[in-house]
């Protein structure tokens, strides 16, 4: 969707947007609600440029400050070095513009002001050490090697340290973005289906060169050392949780048991301002004070107001929001989790329940049309420092009580956006939207989208725009699009741009997703409908759409630099594209659907389906298939049924065929 500009009277993160409130462009092409409309957006209200370096130890805050000068090579003292393939010694610290933050797992570098001091740079300003930024299933990748061009892509392998056997990973593209440090390097890429806490051996290559580099990274472990736990028993004021934990001792507040119910007498049930904490097991209800639904700046019943390293899990929030006294509906974007603070790193949201807002929100036709969606929503994240993951969590309502989207944030136009660099959404169960299911829009820098499922939505995913990247969606399974009752309604990606169509600079990967028919209301585009698409690879998606006329891939005369192919499509597709594709519908297997009590679903081919066993192989990333070739879409023959929301898990298969 196009941007909300929030208004001035409640500034939550701390520092002050820069807003000048004037109407965005037409962000929209095309039929139905999106063509008329006018919004503004908040394509100024981002943050300072931050930048975060994972690296295998601790760092000292450096003794010197020097300004840098483009084309020069220096080096701060404290920092840990490495060598490159051509035997140059590189610092592996990557400072910013400002104050420097420490943790056990990331350096964390933001100011205000202009000049840096880098580790050792090339001739254009670019770290040449190569970096991972962990999460607990995935890798982000960066490097700039000299000779880095548009025709060279980097070669990637991995392995498991000490295993014997390397395995592939998909290639990484150049792609420097210009007036952004955001992007940090001229090539970027992820790593995906890795073992929690295990340490990885990864070795990049630039095609065609002697430029070679290695590097270990480390996922996060799924066990958090406990330091402490605070019990916390029922209660109808909020709970703000202001102390934090260190590294080693995280502290956990146990909710188990309880109830903390403000009875919309206070806008939220619970603050956080803290670092190293876990949030377990509450029951969360009331938020969104009734005696203060005038004032438009989004409540949350879970409000992170501060801190970094945070893990909200097992929670149940429900019934939170304001009545917009104008329109009749839930005001905009108040949310059961809601953050705007521009330095929140490392948020885990994971097995959580957040259902049924008090109020409804509106259609594209409510009160009037055409208008934007306006409603609650279950996670909204604003400009964040990224590197979170949102997981196994039910996100769900009824057809009374609908969000604006599920799970988004912004700001979209921008080079951050939502959920933020180097984060992962995945096993999650999504419903219930006039607009996107998922937002994930702004920078995208890899940002990673899989096995979700995702219905009863306007448009799936919005992805409106990638200005980094790359982006990543793969096995998600989509059905049921609506506009409003009993009408039809978008698109699978949404495609396109948000204030400007300079923002769609970033790369998106596009991997087996299925568009499955649940009933008659079946997405009216896949990769974008009539809107601009740029940049996009497509590879084995069943692109499933409501009519042979609507579009299963974008016609759009301003596309460049797309590569669509081997899907399995039923509607029009733009010529020179799908030259292994498949024109036809899918045929499932008996029992083929979504188990709403199990929360499972199973989405394999017939035998006798067009797109069965028809895929192309891709890298880390066509695992679990079995013969020659993978199926087309999510769900491969022979695979266990997909699971979802709260008793979902992710099976780890980096490298292989099997199961």
């Amino acid at each position: 969707m196009t941007e909300r500009v929030l208004p001035e009277e409640e500034v939550i993160a701390p520092y002050q947007p820069v807003r000048d409130n004037k109407p965005a462009p037409r962000a929209w092409r095309g039929d139905g609600p999106w063509a008329e409309e006018l919004e503004e957006d908040l394509e100024n209200d981002f943050p300072p440029k931050c930048g975060i370096l994972e690296t295998t130890r601790a760092m000292s805050p450096p003794t010197a400050r020097m300004p840098r000068r483009p084309g020069t090579r220096h080096q701060t003292p404290g920092g840990a070095t490495g060598i490159n393939s051509n035997g140059k010694s590189s610092m592996t610290r990557f400072l910013f513009k400002g104050r420097l933050l420490i943790t056990a797992a990331a350096v964390l570098l933001c100011s205000h002001g202009a000049g840096a001091d880098d580790a050792e740079v090339d001739a254009d300003g670019r770290p040449e050490v190569a970096r991972a930024i962990p999460t607990f299933h995935c890798l982000g990748l960066y490097w700039s090697p000299e000779g880095g061009t548009a025709d060279k892509e980097v070669e990637v392998r991995f392995r498991q340290q000490g295993a014997d056997t390397w395995c592939d990973g998909l290639p990484m593209r150049h792609n420097p973005i210009p007036k952004t440090d955001e992007d940090l390097t001229d090539y970027r890429g992820s790593i995906v289906h890795l073992k929690p806490g295990t340490t990885y051996e990864i070795e990049l290559t630039l095609t065609g060169t002697q430029e070679r580099t290695r590097l270990t990274a480390t996922t996060w472990s799924e066990e958090f050392p406990i330091g402490g736990t605070v019990q916390v028993a029922s209660r109808d004021t909020p709970l703000a949780i202001t102390e934090s934990g260190t590294p080693d001792a995280w502290r956990v507040y146990d909710g188990r048991g309880g109830t903390i119910d403000v009875r919309h007498r206070h806008d939220a049930c619970m603050t956080i301002d803290a670092a190293y904490v876990i949030v377990r097991g509450f029951t969360l209800k009331g938020a969104g004070s009734a005696e203060r639904n005038t004032r438009r700046s989004p409540v949350g019943a879970i409000r992170i107001e501060g801190g970094h390293d945070i893990v909200i899990e097992d929670c149940d929030v429900s019934d939170w929001g304001r009545l917009d006294p104008e329109r009749g509906f839930g005001f905009n974007m108040d949310s059961a989790i809601l953050s705007r603070n521009s330095q929140l790193r490392r948020l885990i949201v994971q097995r959580c329940r957040l259902h049924h807002p008090t109020w409804d929100g509106s259609t594209w036709y409510e009160p009037i049309h055409p208008t934007h969606t306006r409603g609650p929503q279950c996670i909204s994240l604003f400009n964040t420092a990224g590197n979170h993951v949102i997981r196994y969590n039910e996100c769900t309502s009824d057809l009374e009580h609908m969000y604006n989207d599920v799970i988004g944030g912004g700001s979209n136009g921008s080079f951050r956006g939502s959920p933020g660099h180097d984060s992962d959404i995945y096993g999650n169960l999504v419903s219930h939207c006039w607009d996107d299911g998922l937002e994930v829009e702004g920078g995208n820098r890899n940002v990673r989208v899989w096995g979700n499922y995702i219905t009863q939505s306007a448009v799936m995913i919005g992805n409106a725009a990638t200005s980094i990247g790359p982006l990543y969606v793969w096995r998600n399974v989509c059905a049921r699009s609506q506009w409003k009752p009993q009408y039809h309604g978008g698109y699978f990606l949404k495609m396109g741009f948000a204030g400007g169509e300079h923002w769609m600079t970033g790369h998106q990967y596009i991997f087996h997703n299925t568009l499955f028919r649940s009933d008659k209301w079946l997405p009216t585009g896949g990769l974008g409908g009539n809107r601009i698409v740029k940049h996009t690879v497509s590879r084995n998606n069943i692109l499933h759409v409501l009519s042979p006329e609507n579009r299963s891939a974008s016609e759009a005369k301003q596309n460049i630099d797309n590569d669509f192919d081997y899907d399995l499509y039923s509607g029009r597709i733009p010529a020179g594209q799908e030259a292994h594709g498949i024109r036809g519908e899918p045929v499932y297997a008996a029992g083929a659907g979504f188990n709403s009590a199990t929360k499972t679903g199973r989405f394999q081919l017939a035998p006798t389906s067009p797109g069965g066993g028809a895929g192309e192989p891709l890298p880390n990333f066509s695992t679990g298939y079995t013969g020659a070739a993978p199926d087309i879409g999510a769900h491969q023959r022979g695979a266990p049924p997909m699971r979802y929301g709260v008793d979902a898990g992710t099976p780890v298969n980096a490298c292989g065929n099997g199961p």
